[in-house]
């Protein structure tokens, strides 16, 4: 409580600057937009997403300020906080609903319409808000000096280095634009393979190998080498250990869920048909093991929240305390609970409402108080997917039996959680800036709200639009979270989940939790292909090399290693949109041949795995260009 009283925001209550502008709003949107397809992608490819919340402000600064010479830091947050829901939204419609693609084509129904998508995403986006606003005196105000939040604090700090011009925008830009020419050459015209891959002949079963792609060497750098150090070691368990022995004790046998004998199965066939179920237990049961842990903190946060609902209108004299009506909150939320059950296209009975109004609340309570400390790129929110498949499947086919609305309902009610548990946390962050930066609370609310209803309208193009260009579980668009979704769910309605594979996971991750080591980002590494892994890691070992450098100013490393950030963001960004307009080039067609096979050099020109190391390798140089060298050159002059 002291924290909160003495604090004092750089812009003071009783100061009114422009916040929820015309231009704020558009250019929110059109961000929200932006990244809500480029971390769908992300997400697609590697299983996880990353805050958008620092590239979206920095992104702001150099538009607002710098191009159209406007001079207002609650402006700039604002556009943040619109931009940055569409990671959230994004993060959590790809993780669930690419299952109702699959499904689709493997039943020979309709696939989910526009409207169904974007209905899924606006009221799991909405209800993620709604939830999160009794829980902000209690998180981010009374626990100011306790929970770090962060991306929220990063934020923060970009905004208020707003006088230094377009400089951390032009890093960002810089690293987009490299990374979106690097992804055309390399899945555009194919010169080099993306993926180098690796079979190591002499210990059958096992293989190596990296994606050399932009984003992952980014993704990595912002996680730092100890995330991606326990992301590597769940790859090398999978398959250094795991897969050898498979092969070694399988011989000849035909293995369930294994339909070729295992003798003849390469690395890629082991994994697809093993090691995955095993690494689904293990990210199950990281996921619950983390929330037990923070039950402690569940049940304070609950407390405090009751508190508000009970006391509070929502009202102030002081405009940086004034946050949306309690009574509206609860009225509005209500409504869309009913919406839930009552509109068609959402295919939930009224007890699905009641499961997601209850799990929805208790994991945007979990979500708001992990993302304060962990941030909300590391946020569990599969983890917490999980947990509701699995007590909603079981629930159901007790109830409504195992019928294709079964499965569907399901889905839509662990997309509608998982939106609700990321979009908390990604309005925490916001929160937490706008409470340094000296914002409307209120008006960062509303901000959000715009946010996910942006997101949430172009949400099902995107996902419509990848699955036309490459199909979801491909190799191309893997969406392995979708996937580890569509198992479990699968498994549970069916009764035949391979128990035994999914408990030794299980077991795994409680090893790895007495051993004190972080359990879901080892275990989504035991899940994942190790080329995801291997790529993230050298991403760390670039951060590691500037946090550890010696000899060199306190502040110029902390300069050197955010430089870093930014250009990673960027490196995101960039691979990320391309992705996307080569999802077009996929669709569209001239003379019955789709653009991208028309620009396709594989078969003129083939670097091979040589050149996409070779490649990989100079978008490691440019890491260090942007950050260790820039800053030396800086110095000197």
């Amino acid at each position: 409580m002291k924290d909160d009283k003495q604090f004092k925001p750089f812009i003071p209550a009783d100061r009114i600057l422009p916040e929820m502008t015309v231009t704020s709003v558009i250019v929110g949107i059109l961000l929200a937009v932006l990244f809500g397809g480029a971390n769908a992608y992300l997400g697609l490819r590697v299983g996880m997403t990353v805050s958008a919340s620092i590239p979206a402000a920095v992104i702001s600064m150099g538009i607002i300020r710098v191009i159209m010479r406007r001079n207002s830091i609650l402006e700039n947050n604002m556009v943040q906080t619109i931009g940055s829901a569409g990671e959230s939204v994004a993060a959590g419609a790809i993780f669930t609903l690419p299952v109702l693609f699959m499904w689709a084509d493997e039943w020979n129904v309709s696939a989910p319409s526009l409207i169904e998508i974007g209905l899924i995403a606006l009221v799991g986006g909405v209800l993620g808000v709604l939830f999160m606003v009794p829980l902000r005196k209690a998180l981010i105000v009374q626990e100011h000096g306790t929970l770090p939040y962060p991306e929220g604090k990063a934020c923060a700090e970009v905004l208020l280095a707003g006088e230094e011009g377009g400089a951390k925008a032009s890093t960002v830009f810089a690293g987009l634009g490299i990374a979106a020419g690097y992804k055309f050459i390399a899945d555009g015209l194919k010169i080099f393979p993306s993926e180098v891959h690796y079979e190591i002949t002499p210990y059958k079963g096992s293989g190596i190998g990296m994606d050399v792609l932009p984003a992952l060497a980014g993704v990595g750098y912002i996680c730092g080498p100890k995330i991606s150090s326990y992301l590597l070691a769940g790859g090398c368990v999978a398959w250094l250990v795991l897969m050898p022995l498979i092969a070694l004790f399988g011989g000849d046998a035909i293995l369930y869920p294994g339909s070729t004998p295992i003798s003849e199965m390469g690395s890629f066939d082991i994994w697809g048909s093993y090691i995955r179920y095993i690494g689904a237990g293990a990210v199950a049961a990281g996921g619950i093991m983390s929330l037990i842990k923070s039950l402690p903190m569940i049940v304070t946060t609950f407390k405090d929240a009751m508190k508000g609902y009970g006391k509070g209108k929502g009202g102030s004299d002081l405009r940086t305390e004034q946050d949306l009506p309690t009574a509206g909150v609860l009225i509005a939320a209500l409504v869309v609970a009913v919406i839930i059950w009552l509109l068609p296209p959402i295919p939930v009975n009224l007890l699905g409402a009641l499961i997601i109004v209850i799990f929805g609340f208790f994991f945007a309570t979990v979500s708001s108080r992990m993302v304060g400390l962990i941030g909300s790129s590391n946020n569990p929110v599969s983890g917490m997917a999980i947990a509701t498949l699995l007590v909603s499947a079981i629930i159901m086919r007790s109830v409504s039996g195992t019928g294709h609305s079964s499965y569907t309902a399901v889905i839509a009610i662990g997309a509608i959680i998982c939106i609700i548990a990321a979009i908390a946390g990604d309005t925490s962050q916001d929160l937490k800036t706008g409470y340094i930066v000296g914002a409307t609370p209120k008006k960062q609310q509303i901000g959000e709200l715009i946010g996910v209803i942006a997101s949430a309208v172009a949400i099902g193009a995107i996902l419509y639009l990848f699955n036309a260009a490459w199909q979801y579980g491909t190799p191309e668009l893997p969406a392995p979270q979708a996937m580890l979704m569509k198992m479990v769910v699968e498994g549970v309605m069916n009764a035949n989940l391979p128990w035994v594979l999914v408990f030794a996971g299980v077991f795994i991750a409680i090893v790895v939790e007495i051993l004190g080591i972080p359990v879901l980002p080892f275990a989504v590494g035991l899940y994942l292909p190790i080329h995801l892994s291997t790529p993230m890691m050298v991403g760390g070992l670039v951060r590691l090399f500037l946090e550890k450098r010696k000899k060199t100013d306190p502040e110029k490393k902390k300069n050197m290693v955010n430089n870093g950030v930014l250009y990673s963001s960027g490196l995101i960004a960039g691979e990320g949109l391309i992705g996307i307009l080569l999802a077009v080039f996929a669709v569209i067609k001239i003379n019955g041949k789709s653009i991208g096979d028309i620009i396709n050099l594989s078969g003129k020109l083939n670097l091979g795995n040589i050149g996409g190391l070779v490649f990989f390798a100079l978008i490691i140089v440019s890491i260090f260009a942007f950050t260790l060298w820039k800053k030396e050159k800086a110095g000197k002059n």
